[in-house]
């Protein structure tokens, strides 16, 4: 396949002045995707003619004053409008205290709807919140059996079900929409467990990343156990087992709403593409290599072309699957031995770049120690997937633009490690959740008479240290 031009933009985030090698390193991203960020995030051609702007900042007064009077034609703004409006309020402004536990946050997650946000908690808790209703627990879940902590959660689309997992074989599903507030597993309430182990396995493994289908009726995760699995709940089994690939799978997501495509992300630093419409649906369609360490997260961006991965290596990564490699190069530059687990990332290894780069484009700043931190794209309806955000081990989110690569905002204020965080799919709000045991939120606009305002002097340290990961 003939390779794109690729452009070069913007400069480095202020971290990342502190390195010489950094400095001089200008960010570059793939023509086509950069094209494709600013066609749905900026103001449409018609529009700027209308307001005769040509490529000029436009203010929003202006653009409101070009609706009410009609100048494009269309009575009303395109989606790339609306993007440009809404991306200009990101959500920095507070924290304001979603919840305050006594154990470290490793997720948070908005519903598809936005109406529900879910977090998991070490220790085996579980906190469904309705947003609507000023941040009231909707359910408070206490996990049955589980190893270590609550690894990933999943809404199913229609919101009736949960699913949580932990480092076991066993995916449990809990009923939300019930009149219970309280679920305590199989005391209260039924946490009905799906077992994913096969009959030949000759040890436990753990579950790192799972994934409802689109719809409702699959459920597929990612395991130490190096393999992706699919468990059909109508038929209440395990109906594919891949061997995906040489080291722990801690990453795996549908593509888009087929549910046919399976992206995947291993300790052994490759990202993979299933396609189960393959007769050889063992066999991986194609890979793709670039990064030097374990990846820690995926997040598609539902249009059956691009992702991004969140790796060890201190980066995140753009890829288009178009550009497959069907074949592994076992060319991954291992120079420097260290565990992320509590060892710092080796500052000569910062650097290193992989001789086959696959990605559209590589965003640095962040840092990803101790823990599988997430990394996601911002919402497509308030800013036009623009962004990519993600936690940090610094105790930030970050947020980057897309198509220059500049770190464009950092929220600080969390004492730990930030695990996740998640953006609201409609509004401006941001919940970023931590090790400091706080689930916060970010906001467009101050409030300063809500009383769960966050100043600084509040925060808390990691409530047990340091000394857990996952």
């Amino acid at each position: 396949m003939c390779s794109k031009r690729k452009t070069c933009h913007g400069g480095p985030s202020q971290q990342e002045q502190d390195s010489p090698a950094v400095a001089n390193e200008v960010f570059v991203i793939d023509e086509e995707v950069s094209h494709l960020t600013r066609l749905k995030s900026e103001p449409s051609e018609r529009t700027r003619a209308c307001l005769h702007a040509g490529k000029s900042h436009i203010s929003t007064f202006n653009l409101l004053s070009s609706r009410e009077s009609n100048r494009s034609g269309f009575g009303r703004f395109s989606s790339a409008d609306c993007s440009y409006a809404l991306r200009k309020h990101l959500p920095v402004r507070g924290p304001w205290c979603v919840d305050n536990m006594d154990c470290a946050a490793y997720i948070s997650q908005f519903s598809s709807d936005g109406s529900l946000l879910i977090a998991g908690f070490r220790g085996g808790r579980i906190r469904i919140y309705n947003a609507d209703k000023k941040w009231k627990i909707h359910k408070d879940i206490t996990c049955k059996s589980l190893r270590w902590t609550v690894s990933d959660i999943a809404l199913s689309p229609d919101q009736q079900y949960l699913a949580y997992s932990s480092l076991s074989p066993t995916v449990h599903i809990v009923n939300v929409q019930n009149a219970l507030k309280q679920s305590h597993a199989n005391s209260t309430d039924i946490h009905e467990g799906l077992n994913f182990s096969a009959a030949d396995d000759e040890s436990s493994f753990g579950i790192f990343s799972i994934k409802f289908s689109k719809d409702g009726r699959e459920i597929a995760v990612g395991n130490s156990n190096e393999s992706i699995c699919i468990y059909d709940l109508g038929a209440n089994k395990v109906t594919e087992r891949i061997q995906a690939h040489v080291a722990d799978v801690n990453a795996v997501t549908f593509a888009d709403e087929s549910s046919d495509v399976l992206y995947s992300g291993s300790d052994d630093s490759l990202c993979k593409v299933w396609d189960r419409r393959c007769h050889k649906r063992t066999k991986p369609v194609g890979v793709l290599a670039g990064h030097l360490d374990g990846v820690t997260f995926i997040d598609s961006r539902g249009d059956g072309h691009y992702f991004i991965s969140n790796c060890k290596d201190q980066t995140i990564k753009l890829w288009d699957i178009r550009k497959l490699s069907s074949a592994t190069k076992d060319c991954t530059p291992k120079a420097y031995e260290w565990d992320y687990r509590w060892m710092t990332y080796p500052s000569e290894a910062r650097f290193l770049k992989h001789p086959y780069d696959q990605s559209l484009a590589t965003f640095r700043g962040h840092s990803v120690l101790r823990t599988l931190i997430r990394c996601h794209f911002s919402p497509m309806h308030s800013t036009g997937q623009r962004y990519i955000y993600t936690g940090s081990s610094d105790q930030c989110v970050y947020i980057y633009d897309v198509a220059t690569g500049n770190v464009v905002e950092t929220l600080k204020w969390h004492e730990s490690i930030v695990r996740d965080c998640s953006w609201h799919p409609h509004l401006p709000t941001l919940v970023s959740s931590s090790w400091d045991g706080y689930l916060v939120r970010w906001e467009a606009t101050e409030d300063d008479d809500d009383p769960t305002t966050l100043n600084k002097g509040k925060q808390k340290m990691c409530p047990e240290g340091y000394t857990f990961t996952l």
